[in-house]
């Protein structure tokens, strides 16, 4: 005998979860589990006599959030009414990470002048593929730039955008790795060998050669601080990193300004030096790097549905990237004072000689040590969502991956050892940069956020917002293509030579 079940019920139910959950917006959390709770009790669409039958199993739409509803049913987004301030915080967090080592190399390719041109432009056109993102989720009441995603494109869209989030953070990662590697052990990868800490304190030897010391960092420290499965767990670590990434910035600061005064710096090329066309393809290399520092639309969603006031993120957006901008000028700029076209691709490593004031050893050492740790620190925190949408990507249908331990640990150890391999075997964070941020990265940040604005699924995008979207997918396009044209050439100009 079938059963039926009334409207009246469904609503019930609603009310009661609403209630237990404690959401501060009764028609957004309504809209949310609306779907949901019809096909938890098994609600089909009405039939034509006006009843409602039991489905027998539940499906999954396409519009499925990247961050599921049951996520927030385990307690994800039970912290509601954050702080401006706090929001601001973790923002700004998820776009300082690795990506301010690379800014000073990608100073000394294109000249300060346009090199701090183009570090403004690409966080005007951040600010404004988010708001794209926003306005959209807004007016959609979309929790998830995966949801939005598929409700502009279906389920291929909220794959290729899990995707691309995984292609991204698994390179960042690898890019951590290669500093931490670098600044522990040295690096040889510009032809010239600079000497890591443990080497300068102890010797060269084998317990501390780059394997061995990115292995016991891997089980020892990253290990323990990825198995939490709260990324709320990780909060005390992420307020210790951005206070290590700030020691960095102003040491380096204060290092350039005082050889300025003493006049012991070399006057910075403003223009880049061009002496034929490959120079020219050359400077589109930069272009990645740029677009990777900026990156943070994932995270985006997360800040605002825990804002007591929704219209805030937008001035939170705004804030966040101009305390960023400012510390990538400024790191951008000094460091590039302070060793010129000695300037490295990861500038740590520059770290490792004579500064020309007193104590430069010892700010040598403070200065790596405290943006290792950061690296160290900020690592969990993009390996949360990595696993995350891994996970949804090859089991879409199962159960949160932190309900089950098995599946939890296979995919932790498997992304671990994968990360630890490429760092071993990549040389140079320049390049790890590179790919990244000509593919994963510039569509996380300009092409899909300009795509959903081209679809326009709400009715919302005025005719400035797709002639912007347009230029910024033609922008995007072209220069990372011709960025990866370049690094190709390179790479056959290299072996050539060798």
């Amino acid at each position: 005998m079938e059963t039926k079940l009334k409207l009246s019920d469904s609503k019930k139910v609603r009310c009661m979860i609403i209630s237990i959950l404690g959401f501060p917006d009764k028609n957004l959390t309504e809209s949310l589990l609306s779907r949901r709770v019809k096909d938890i009790m098994g609600i089909s669409s009405e039939s034509p006599n006006g009843s409602q039958q039991i489905v027998q199993k539940e499906t999954r739409d396409e519009t499925t959030p990247l961050l599921p509803v049951k996520v927030e049913e385990e307690g994800f987004h039970e912290f509601n009414g954050a702080s401006f301030s706090g929001a601001v915080f973790n923002l700004s967090t998820t776009i300082v990470g690795a990506g301010i080592m690379a800014l000073p190399a990608s100073i000394k390719m294109l000249g300060i002048i346009p090199g701090i041109l183009m570090i403004i432009v690409v966080a005007l056109l951040t600010e404004a593929s988010i708001d794209m993102l926003v306005r959209c989720s807004h007016q959609g009441k979309i929790t998830s730039y995966g949801w939005l995603m598929g409700e502009a494109y279906g389920q291929w869209g909220r794959i290729a955008l899990q995707a691309s989030v995984v292609i991204n953070n698994i390179g960042v990662m690898i890019v951590y790795m290669i500093i931490i590697g670098d600044v522990l052990s040295g690096t040889s990868s510009t032809g010239v060998h600079h000497r890591g800490i443990l080497e300068g304190w102890f010797g060269a030897h084998l317990w501390n050669s780059r394997a061995i010391v990115l292995l016991a960092t891997t089980l020892f420290v990253f290990a323990p601080l990825v198995s939490f499965k709260r990324l709320d767990s990780l909060r005390y670590t992420s307020a210790l990193s951005v206070a290590l990434a700030v020691v960095f910035v102003v040491i380096t600061a204060g290092i350039a300004i005082i050889k300025l005064f003493n006049g012991t710096v070399a006057m910075p090329k403003l223009f880049p030096e061009l002496d034929g066309l490959s120079s020219i393809w050359k400077l589109f290399t930069a272009v990645p790097v740029l677009v990777t520092a900026y990156i943070c639309h994932y995270n985006v969603h997360s800040i605002d549905n825990e804002l007591e006031d929704r219209t805030q993120i937008k001035p939170i957006v705004r804030t966040s990237l101009f305390l960023c901008s400012s510390v990538y000028i400024a790191t951008s700029f000094f460091a590039y004072l302070l060793f010129g076209e000695g300037t490295l691709d990861d500038v740590l490593a520059n770290f490792d000689a004579n500064l020309g004031i007193p104590f430069s050893s010892v700010f040598d050492d403070i200065v790596r040590v405290s943006y290792a740790a950061h690296v160290m620190l900020v690592f969990p925190i993009v390996f949360f969502a990595l696993r995350l949408n891994l996970d949804g990507l090859l089991f879409p249908t199962s159960r949160h991956i932190s309900r089950d331990n098995k599946r939890f640990a296979i995919i932790t150890i498997s992304l671990l050892t994968v990360i630890y391999l490429a760092a071993i075997f990549i040389p140079s964070i320049w390049d790890a940069f590179q790919f990244t941020g000509a593919t994963a990265a510039v569509l996380i940040g300009f092409i899909f956020p300009a795509m959903v604005i081209l679809r326009d699924p709400y009715g919302i995008a005025s005719k400035c917002d797709k002639i912007l979207a347009v230029t910024m997918i033609v922008l995007a396009v072209l220069s990372n293509s011709v960025a990866l044209y370049s690094d190709a050439m390179n790479i056959f100009r290299k072996e050539e030579e060798a």
